[in-house]
């Protein structure tokens, strides 16, 4: 598989996952994505709890490509590959999440450790704020970094449920989840667009047809992998 096609995979994992959202809510009979949480739809009993769990696996495979293809643009720019693998962590959330249906008490676990890989945004934009082929995607990263992180505090009152802040957002709790599902797969989308359509990177475009195994030694200490 090409690195285009890897990187190209993040798109695919945003395609799949509002797919999912959009249409598995038919198969539920008096379903609210208003108001309802996204594990509802594949909850235990439901009648869309296998396709629920086969589009969460799909979206793992897809979020385990991309992250495989990011690592391998951070290698070729020389840049820290931390973010890929924040990807990586929130493929395996994503998976546990898929095997787990709510109200296994596993679900909610590993739906919470979905916070590390919500950090991708920002880790790829401070480490990798010095690389000039890629300073679009870079600042785009910070954009929707920002982004996120106004849909965690949105969603934090999910912690304390007899809270102020869950009491207001407890009628269209379905909207507040779903905002933060939105802004980190529109970044995810984003910047897969942008890496895969990049010409500066080896095997992407009108670069190199594959992966280089060797590179120049850097020069300075400017040029070697910048945290």
């Amino acid at each position: 598989m090409t690195l285009r096609s890897r990187l190209l995979s993040g798109l695919a994992a945003t395609v799949v996952l509002w797919s999912g959202l959009l249409l598995l809510p038919l198969m539920v009979p008096g379903y609210s994505s208003m108001r309802q949480t996204v594990s509802e739809i594949g909850q235990i009993g439901s009648p869309a709890r296998i396709p629920f769990a086969a589009m969460l696996f799909v979206l793992t495979a897809c979020l385990l490509l991309f992250a495989w293809g990011l690592r391998d643009a951070s290698i070729q720019l020389r840049r820290s590959s931390v973010a890929a693998y924040l990807v990586g962590c929130m493929a395996v959330s994503s998976l546990g999440v898929g095997i787990f249906a709510f109200p296994h008490p596993l679900h909610n676990v590993f739906g919470m450790s979905e916070i590390i890989g919500y950090q991708a945004p920002w880790v790829l934009a401070l480490t990798w704020r010095r690389a000039e082929k890629v300073r679009t995607c870079v600042a785009f990263s910070w954009i929707m970094a920002a982004l996120v992180w106004c849909a965690i505090v949105a969603n934090l009152g999910v912690l304390d449920w007899h809270g102020t802040l869950q009491s207001l957002e407890r009628p269209v709790y379905g909207i507040v989840q779903r905002s933060l599902f939105f802004a980190w797969f529109v970044w995810l989308a984003g910047a897969s667009l942008m890496l895969a359509t990049n010409r500066s990177i080896g095997g992407v475009g009108g670069g190199s047809t594959g992966f280089a195994t060797t590179s120049p030694s850097p020069k300075c200490a400017s040029d070697r992998l910048d945290p």
